[in-house]
């Protein structure tokens, strides 16, 4: 390191006098060395730059009402974040075969994928459930062994047999090799109006029921909770990405689940919240560059000066 240090000086003290004469590789040190200096010492500009979110979505107004254009029915709807916020674990419901259970018999060892819906729902809450099952079709982790998932109800008149209904036909969408595994590992769920209140109130989840149509109306989206149950991704919408979905499941395990080319993912890839999904991170791919570049350099100069000494050998041998 300090050979390659000493030629770096000597080519910004000298430049007329050594670049001309030194190999490509070396000539490449400088621009890569700043290269790499740039990465780590600037700031990521994405961080500067303020986020629009919907109006469905995201923080509340804290300073008195806000117009978005909603209609009336919607203007007390939509998903606050609650990033790193526990869920109250104690809370009761009833699972799909009318058995009481409590939210703490499905966190402990493995995330969680929550969605909130309500089974009779004409069209939305079947929306959110088709884009869950399609992302789990394509997703490598398998529901019961790497995740669990737990869908609740926030109808309070709807009964375990509707529960149970859904979770038959939602299960058996999935590849039959995979039926068993999330027969034990996806839950559907139903409760009374205080547990449903207090379960919607601590994910941020808002929703109302309009007398004119005779439904709720409310948000679409999941979340991603970690094994003690806090919140830690949420993503929106009727459609959810098999990577974003992963590489979530991945970081809110703290690597417990996932390979190596995860970790690297998410060292390139960070969470969004204000979109909800993983976008790339500019500077960490740069930086990661950056290295890339200058261990491919070293690794070069290494190889031309072994061939270097192998030629003066060859020619000294030749000269006895």
């Amino acid at each position: 390191m300090t050979f390659l240090v000493s030629n770096m000086i000597e080519i910004i003290a000298n430049p007329s006098r050594r670049v001309r004469r030194l190999p490509t590789a070396y000539r490449l040190l400088p621009a890569a060395f700043c290269l790499l200096l740039t990465a780590f010492c600037l700031p990521a500009l994405g961080q500067l730059v303020p986020k629009q979110g919907s109006p469905l979505y995201g923080g509340r107004p804290e300073n008195g009402p806000v117009a978005t254009g909603l209609p009336k029915a919607l203007q007390d709807v939509g998903i606050d974040q609650k990033l790193n916020q526990q869920l109250p674990l104690d809370l009761n419901f009833k699972d799909e075969s009318g058995q009481p259970v409590k939210l703490a018999q499905y966190f402990g060892k493995r995330p969680v994928v929550l969605s909130l819906v309500y089974y009779s729902c004409p069209m939305l809450c079947t929306q959110v459930l088709n884009g869950m099952i399609a992302s789990f079709k394509t997703l490598e982790f398998q529901p019961g062994e790497q995740y669990e998932v737990v869908t609740v109800s926030f109808d309070s008149r709807e009964t375990p047999a509707l529960a149970a209904a859904k979770k038959n036909l939602y299960v058996n969408y999935l590849p039959e090799k995979r039926r068993a595994a999330a027969t034990n590992g996806w839950h559907f769920l139903t409760g009374d109006e205080a547990n449903i209140k207090a379960l919607t109130a601590a994910v941020g989840f808002r929703y109302h029921w309009d007398e004119a149509t005779n439904q709720f109306a409310h948000a679409s989206g999941i979340m991603v909770l970690t094994p003690e149950g806090k919140l830690a991704q949420y993503y929106y919408g009727i459609e959810y990405s098999p990577r974003d979905l992963r590489l979530g499941l991945v970081e809110a395990s703290a690597n417990r689940i996932g390979t190596p080319v995860d970790q690297l993912l998410l060292y390139c890839y960070h969470y969004d919240p204000a979109t909800g999904t993983y976008g790339a991170a500019v500077m960490n791919v740069v930086r990661l560059g950056g290295v890339l570049t200058i261990v491919g350099i070293i690794i070069l100069l290494l190889a031309l000066r072994r061939r270097s000494a192998m030629q003066v050998t060859a020619r000294a041998g030749g000269a006895v």
